[in-house]
């Protein structure tokens, strides 16, 4: 389960790792890491030794790259 982390004031963050988002997404870890090297995928965020990835920043990026038409 992915962490809330509260900041200052009412708005919640949650944070994924790497891990999280291939098994939200359903996608091997491995490509994770190969969008991250050629920055591709969704914005990550470098905590100390870890990687995190933002549900804002995981959004934007899924809106980024959909179809830009509905399937039929």
């Amino acid at each position: 389960m992915a962490k809330v982390i509260e900041p200052a004031g009412d708005v919640k963050q949650e944070w994924l790792s790497p891990a999280q988002l291939g098994e939200e997404l359903n996608i091997p870890l491995a490509t994770i890491y190969v969008w991250r090297s050629r920055r591709t995928g969704p914005r990550g965020h470098k905590i100390g030794a870890h990687v995190r990835y933002s549900r804002q920043s995981i959004n934007e990026w899924l809106a980024s790259v959909a179809d830009p038409k509905p399937a039929a």
